[in-house]
Protein backbone atom coordinates (compact mmCIF):
# COMPACT_ATOMS: atom_id res chain seq x y z
CA UNK A 1 0.00 0.00 0.00
CA UNK A 2 1.37 3.18 -1.06
CA UNK A 3 1.26 6.83 0.63
CA UNK A 4 -1.34 7.64 -2.06
CA UNK A 5 -3.71 4.93 -0.81
CA UNK A 6 -3.90 6.07 2.82
CA UNK A 7 -3.49 9.62 3.40
CA UNK A 8 -3.28 9.91 7.07
CA UNK A 9 -2.85 6.66 9.50
CA UNK A 10 -5.80 4.92 10.26
CA UNK A 11 -7.96 6.54 7.53
CA UNK A 12 -9.63 4.56 5.07
CA UNK A 13 -7.84 3.79 1.53
CA UNK A 14 -8.39 5.89 -1.05
CA UNK A 15 -9.44 2.98 -3.18
CA UNK A 16 -12.17 1.62 -0.31
CA UNK A 17 -14.05 5.10 0.30
CA UNK A 18 -16.38 5.09 -2.48
CA UNK A 19 -17.18 1.33 -2.41
CA UNK A 20 -17.89 2.05 1.63
CA UNK A 21 -20.23 5.12 0.80
CA UNK A 22 -22.25 2.58 -0.99
CA UNK A 23 -22.38 0.03 0.86
CA UNK A 24 -22.98 2.36 3.77
CA UNK A 25 -26.27 4.03 1.53
CA UNK A 26 -26.96 0.45 0.67
CA UNK A 27 -27.00 -0.69 4.65
CA UNK A 28 -29.44 2.33 5.51
CA UNK A 29 -32.14 0.72 3.37
CA UNK A 30 -33.21 4.68 3.48
CA UNK A 31 -32.20 7.97 1.78
CA UNK A 32 -28.83 8.93 3.85
CA UNK A 33 -27.49 12.43 3.96
CA UNK A 34 -24.14 13.15 3.63
CA UNK A 35 -23.40 14.18 7.15
CA UNK A 36 -24.40 10.91 8.49
CA UNK A 37 -21.98 9.43 5.93
CA UNK A 38 -19.64 11.77 7.39
CA UNK A 39 -20.12 10.33 10.89
CA UNK A 40 -20.11 7.10 9.88
CA UNK A 41 -17.31 6.51 7.73
CA UNK A 42 -15.01 9.14 9.62
CA UNK A 43 -14.26 10.94 6.17
CA UNK A 44 -14.13 14.73 5.79
CA UNK A 45 -16.90 16.76 4.30
CA UNK A 46 -15.62 17.53 1.00
CA UNK A 47 -14.50 14.08 0.38
CA UNK A 48 -18.02 12.53 0.96
CA UNK A 49 -19.17 15.12 -1.28
CA UNK A 50 -16.76 14.76 -4.20
CA UNK A 51 -17.79 10.94 -3.55
CA UNK A 52 -21.35 11.59 -3.87
CA UNK A 53 -21.30 13.03 -7.01
CA UNK A 54 -19.21 11.18 -8.65
CA UNK A 55 -21.72 7.91 -7.73
CA UNK A 56 -24.28 10.60 -8.51
CA UNK A 57 -22.80 11.51 -12.06
CA UNK A 58 -22.69 7.77 -12.62
CA UNK A 59 -25.74 6.04 -11.82
CA UNK A 60 -24.72 4.80 -8.61
CA UNK A 61 -26.26 6.82 -6.52
CA UNK A 62 -29.66 9.46 -6.86
CA UNK A 63 -30.90 12.38 -4.75
CA UNK A 64 -34.12 11.99 -2.86
CA UNK A 65 -37.08 13.98 -3.42
CA UNK A 66 -35.77 16.36 -0.76
CA UNK A 67 -32.56 16.95 -2.68
CA UNK A 68 -30.20 16.44 -0.11
CA UNK A 69 -30.24 13.13 1.09
CA UNK A 70 -29.17 9.72 -1.61
CA UNK A 71 -30.49 6.39 -2.08
CA UNK A 72 -29.69 4.07 -4.46
CA UNK A 73 -29.51 4.77 -8.54
CA UNK A 74 -29.94 2.62 -11.62
CA UNK A 75 -26.82 1.37 -11.36
CA UNK A 76 -26.52 0.27 -8.08
CA UNK A 77 -30.42 -1.82 -8.33
CA UNK A 78 -29.02 -3.33 -11.16
CA UNK A 79 -25.76 -4.02 -9.76
CA UNK A 80 -28.23 -5.90 -6.64
CA UNK A 81 -30.42 -7.23 -9.00
CA UNK A 82 -27.53 -9.11 -11.48
CA UNK A 83 -25.52 -10.46 -8.22
CA UNK A 84 -29.08 -12.07 -6.81
CA UNK A 85 -29.03 -13.50 -10.54
CA UNK A 86 -25.78 -15.16 -9.94
CA UNK A 87 -26.01 -18.81 -11.54
CA UNK A 88 -25.81 -20.46 -8.37
CA UNK A 89 -28.42 -18.64 -6.53
CA UNK A 90 -30.81 -18.54 -9.49
CA UNK A 91 -30.62 -21.99 -10.04
CA UNK A 92 -31.72 -22.46 -6.57
CA UNK A 93 -34.08 -20.00 -6.96
CA UNK A 94 -35.93 -21.28 -9.67
CA UNK A 95 -36.29 -24.76 -8.14
CA UNK A 96 -38.10 -23.24 -4.91
CA UNK A 97 -40.41 -21.39 -7.29
CA UNK A 98 -40.86 -24.03 -9.53
CA UNK A 99 -42.35 -26.14 -6.78
CA UNK A 100 -44.27 -23.47 -5.75
CA UNK A 101 -46.21 -22.84 -8.77
CA UNK A 102 -46.31 -27.39 -9.14
CA UNK A 103 -47.77 -26.95 -5.33
CA UNK A 104 -50.60 -24.14 -6.17
CA UNK A 105 -51.06 -25.05 -10.43
CA UNK A 106 -50.23 -21.54 -10.98
CA UNK A 107 -47.48 -18.74 -12.37
CA UNK A 108 -45.36 -17.66 -9.73
CA UNK A 109 -43.03 -13.88 -10.17
CA UNK A 110 -40.73 -12.66 -8.20
CA UNK A 111 -40.40 -9.12 -7.80
CA UNK A 112 -38.38 -5.89 -6.75
CA UNK A 113 -38.96 -2.20 -6.67
CA UNK A 114 -37.37 0.05 -9.33
CA UNK A 115 -38.14 4.21 -9.18
CA UNK A 116 -40.96 3.90 -11.22
CA UNK A 117 -42.13 0.52 -10.29
CA UNK A 118 -42.14 -3.25 -9.82
CA UNK A 119 -39.92 -5.40 -12.37
CA UNK A 120 -40.27 -9.24 -12.46
CA UNK A 121 -36.66 -10.82 -11.97
CA UNK A 122 -37.82 -13.99 -12.60
CA UNK A 123 -40.89 -16.60 -12.86
CA UNK A 124 -42.54 -19.71 -13.27
CA UNK A 125 -44.89 -20.36 -15.53
CA UNK A 126 -48.10 -22.41 -15.13
CA UNK A 127 -48.91 -24.95 -17.35
CA UNK A 128 -51.80 -24.18 -17.77
CA UNK A 129 -52.57 -23.24 -21.49
CA UNK A 130 -54.69 -20.54 -20.24
CA UNK A 131 -52.55 -17.81 -18.80
CA UNK A 132 -51.15 -14.12 -18.58
CA UNK A 133 -47.50 -13.36 -20.51
CA UNK A 134 -45.65 -10.79 -18.40
CA UNK A 135 -41.82 -11.92 -19.05
CA UNK A 136 -38.95 -11.12 -16.71
CA UNK A 137 -37.97 -7.51 -17.23
CA UNK A 138 -41.83 -6.07 -16.87
CA UNK A 139 -42.31 -3.11 -15.21
CA UNK A 140 -45.36 -3.18 -13.30
CA UNK A 141 -47.57 -0.42 -11.18
CA UNK A 142 -46.87 0.31 -7.66
CA UNK A 143 -50.40 0.96 -7.07
CA UNK A 144 -52.49 -1.65 -8.76
CA UNK A 145 -50.59 -4.70 -8.22
CA UNK A 146 -50.19 -7.22 -5.34
CA UNK A 147 -46.40 -6.95 -5.57
CA UNK A 148 -46.50 -2.98 -6.03
CA UNK A 149 -48.39 -2.94 -2.58
CA UNK A 150 -46.26 -4.86 -0.48
CA UNK A 151 -43.50 -2.65 -1.54
CA UNK A 152 -45.63 0.43 -0.31
CA UNK A 153 -46.41 -1.34 2.56
CA UNK A 154 -42.89 -1.70 3.49
CA UNK A 155 -42.64 2.20 3.47
CA UNK A 156 -42.27 4.15 6.21
CA UNK A 157 -45.28 7.03 5.99
CA UNK A 158 -43.27 10.28 5.28
CA UNK A 159 -41.65 8.27 2.72
CA UNK A 160 -44.83 6.73 1.49
CA UNK A 161 -46.67 10.26 1.13
CA UNK A 162 -43.86 11.95 -0.96
CA UNK A 163 -43.99 8.75 -3.29
CA UNK A 164 -47.60 9.17 -3.58
CA UNK A 165 -47.53 13.07 -4.02
CA UNK A 166 -44.92 12.36 -6.67
CA UNK A 167 -46.67 9.52 -8.78
CA UNK A 168 -49.03 9.31 -11.19
CA UNK A 169 -51.18 6.96 -9.97
CA UNK A 170 -53.02 5.61 -13.21
CA UNK A 171 -55.85 3.19 -13.39
CA UNK A 172 -55.11 0.43 -15.62
CA UNK A 173 -58.56 -1.27 -15.13
CA UNK A 174 -61.88 0.32 -13.67
CA UNK A 175 -60.82 -1.39 -9.76
CA UNK A 176 -57.10 0.59 -10.04
CA UNK A 177 -56.56 2.46 -6.74
CA UNK A 178 -55.58 5.81 -8.21
CA UNK A 179 -57.17 7.88 -5.04
CA UNK A 180 -54.15 8.28 -2.39
CA UNK A 181 -56.77 8.16 0.03
CA UNK A 182 -58.16 4.72 -0.10
CA UNK A 183 -54.89 3.41 -1.61
CA UNK A 184 -53.22 4.68 2.29
CA UNK A 185 -56.07 2.51 3.91
CA UNK A 186 -55.47 -1.15 1.25
CA UNK A 187 -51.42 -0.40 2.53
CA UNK A 188 -52.71 -0.25 5.93
CA UNK A 189 -54.41 -3.47 5.51
CA UNK A 190 -51.69 -4.59 3.66
CA UNK A 191 -49.30 -4.06 6.82
CA UNK A 192 -51.73 -5.59 9.29
CA UNK A 193 -52.63 -9.00 7.08
CA UNK A 194 -48.56 -9.35 5.55
CA UNK A 195 -49.99 -10.05 1.89
CA UNK A 196 -51.67 -8.04 -0.49
CA UNK A 197 -53.85 -8.69 -2.94
CA UNK A 198 -54.80 -7.47 -6.81
CA UNK A 199 -58.28 -8.27 -7.73
CA UNK A 200 -58.69 -7.27 -11.57
CA UNK A 201 -56.59 -4.09 -10.69
CA UNK A 202 -53.73 -4.20 -12.70
CA UNK A 203 -55.27 -6.42 -15.85
CA UNK A 204 -59.26 -7.44 -16.09
CA UNK A 205 -59.68 -10.73 -15.77
CA UNK A 206 -56.71 -11.67 -13.59
CA UNK A 207 -56.34 -11.70 -9.49
CA UNK A 208 -52.97 -12.15 -7.62
CA UNK A 209 -51.47 -11.83 -3.98
CA UNK A 210 -48.21 -11.33 -3.09
CA UNK A 211 -45.96 -11.52 -0.02
CA UNK A 212 -42.64 -9.64 1.03
CA UNK A 213 -38.97 -11.29 1.17
CA UNK A 214 -37.42 -9.71 3.88
CA UNK A 215 -33.34 -9.74 4.72
CA UNK A 216 -32.23 -10.67 8.06
CA UNK A 217 -32.36 -7.00 9.40
CA UNK A 218 -36.20 -7.09 7.73
CA UNK A 219 -36.04 -5.01 5.32
CA UNK A 220 -38.06 -5.86 1.92
CA UNK A 221 -35.69 -7.38 -0.83
CA UNK A 222 -38.53 -8.54 -2.93
CA UNK A 223 -42.17 -9.78 -3.59
CA UNK A 224 -43.35 -13.49 -4.43
CA UNK A 225 -46.37 -13.74 -5.86
CA UNK A 226 -49.00 -15.98 -7.84
CA UNK A 227 -51.64 -14.90 -10.11
CA UNK A 228 -54.26 -16.76 -12.36
CA UNK A 229 -57.11 -15.99 -14.57
CA UNK A 230 -60.74 -15.69 -12.28
CA UNK A 231 -62.23 -18.16 -15.09
CA UNK A 232 -59.78 -20.59 -12.62
CA UNK A 233 -59.27 -19.05 -9.46
CA UNK A 234 -60.94 -15.80 -7.64
CA UNK A 235 -58.83 -13.89 -5.37
CA UNK A 236 -60.86 -16.08 -2.26
CA UNK A 237 -59.52 -19.08 -4.05
CA UNK A 238 -56.06 -17.66 -4.54
CA UNK A 239 -55.42 -17.16 -0.90
CA UNK A 240 -55.78 -20.39 0.05
CA UNK A 241 -52.08 -21.05 -1.18
CA UNK A 242 -51.03 -18.62 1.67
CA UNK A 243 -49.26 -20.64 3.36
CA UNK A 244 -47.24 -22.44 0.48
CA UNK A 245 -46.62 -18.25 -0.79
CA UNK A 246 -44.95 -17.65 2.57
CA UNK A 247 -42.96 -20.93 2.99
CA UNK A 248 -41.55 -20.41 -0.08
CA UNK A 249 -40.80 -16.71 0.31
CA UNK A 250 -38.83 -17.96 3.68
CA UNK A 251 -36.72 -20.38 1.66
CA UNK A 252 -35.57 -17.77 -0.89
CA UNK A 253 -34.66 -15.10 1.78
CA UNK A 254 -32.53 -18.01 3.67
CA UNK A 255 -31.00 -18.33 0.35
CA UNK A 256 -29.75 -15.21 0.11
CA UNK A 257 -28.93 -14.15 3.72
CA UNK A 258 -26.76 -17.75 3.62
Amino acid sequence: MTEDDVETKGQIPTNLRLLLLLEEVAQAGVPVAPAALCDHLGLPKPTVHRLLQTAEAEGFLQRDVDGRSYGPGRRMRRLSVNTLSSQRIRTERLRIMRTLAEEVGETCNLAAPDRDGMVYLDRVETHWPLRIQLPVGTQVPFNCTASGKVYLASLRSDKLDRLLASTNLEKSTEQSLNDPKALKQEIAKTRAQGYSTDDEEFMAGMAAIAVPIYDDRKRLLSTLSIHAPIQRHDLEGLKQNLPQLHDAALKLAKLVSD
